[in-house]
């Protein structure tokens, strides 16, 4: 198989400047992309600091001979996205690929987090994502191309204690790339999520230690494909931790039905709404939230048929 190029393409990769988003910067710029590396360098919980990751890094794509720029604007403000993307077609014209991997970690319990806190991670998380998607997306429907992924997280699937913004802003990502799935899927724009696990500075205060092997550089492969213009996948999930790559997904069971319940009814019959039929899964495109509305109709009108 010939090597999968990025030769005469643009990313913009936020939070590029570490840790994952590091990675995916190498992993492009090596493959001929072209890359703005987004970082403003704060810390872990989104403070100032004196660090310079983005220009670092980008003085190091560039010693690679690789095509690189750095931007230091927050993903957080509706300005901030628009300068990030305007750091791309300022730079090389255009606008092919964008990462979200910006992120910052504010930890507390729902009895005690407080609501700056909240706010802060889901400005940079969530806010941050729909900033540069909101951007980036209509540029790329111009040009009929264009590929995104955004870094959800388990803590997003499956929900996390004492870190409840973090794991809310990683579950509405599922929205956001499935809309950009759908609005894109006849002009060539594709939008995914990719679920990672690593060891990088979102670990502190983690016990890792008997951990295998789980470092940013065995993501970066799963999320280069999900850039490329080969990608068939759009509006899908998947997980990439220690070298096991999977699809994810949203799956539904057929359920029960009566005309009318009860409260009683759905007590007694709880079971088998809960597991009872077949796994049912509905691909976000073409149109999963119609197919699942059609499936319901169809039960419906057969068991009504039947009585």
């Amino acid at each position: 198989m010939a090597d999968l190029r990025f030769d005469d393409r643009v990313a913009v990769i936020t939070g590029g400047g570490r840790g994952l988003g590091r990675a995916h910067a190498l992993l492009l710029a090596s493959r001929g992309c072209k890359v703005v590396v987004n970082d403003p360098g704060v810390s872990m919980a989104g403070d100032a600091t004196d660090e310079g990751p983005a220009e670092a890094l980008a003085a190091e794509i560039r010693a690679m001979g690789g095509e690189a720029v750095a931007n230091t604007d927050s993903v957080a403000t509706p300005e901030g996205g628009k300068a990030i993307i305007g750091a791309a077609l300022d730079a090389f014209g255009r606008i092919d690929v964008l990462i979200h991997s910006a992120g910052n970690v504010r930890r507390g319990s729902l009895c005690e987090l407080s609501y700056a806190d909240f706010t802060s991670v889901l400005d940079v998380h969530l806010k941050g994502a729909y900033h540069v998607v909101r951007e980036a997306f209509p540029l790329m429907m111009a040009q009929g191309y264009g590929r995104i992924v955004l870094t959800s997280s388990i803590n997003g699937l499956y929900g996390k204690s004492d870190n409840v913004t973090y794991a809310m802003c990683k579950a509405g990502f599922m929205g956001l790339s499935n809309t950009a799935a759908i609005e894109g899927q006849h002009a060539n724009v594709k939008s995914n999520l990719i679920v990672p696990a690593a060891v990088t500075r979102m670990s502190e205060g983690i016990d890792t230690s008997q951990f295998p092997p789980m470092e940013p550089e065995q993501v970066a492969p799963m999320v280069g494909y999900l850039c490329h213009e080969s990608c068939m996948a759009s509006g899908e999930m998947f997980v990439a931790m220690g070298g096991r790559l999977a699809r994810a997904r949203v799956t539904e069971n057929a359920g029960a039905f009566r005309k009318d319940w009860s409260l009683e009814q759905v007590a007694q019959q709880i079971v088998t709404i809960r597991e009872g039929g077949d796994t049912l899964a509905f691909p976000p495109v073409p149109d999963g939230q119609l197919e699942h509305l059609l499936y319901g109709f169809g039960m419906i009108r057969r068991e009504t048929a039947a009585l």
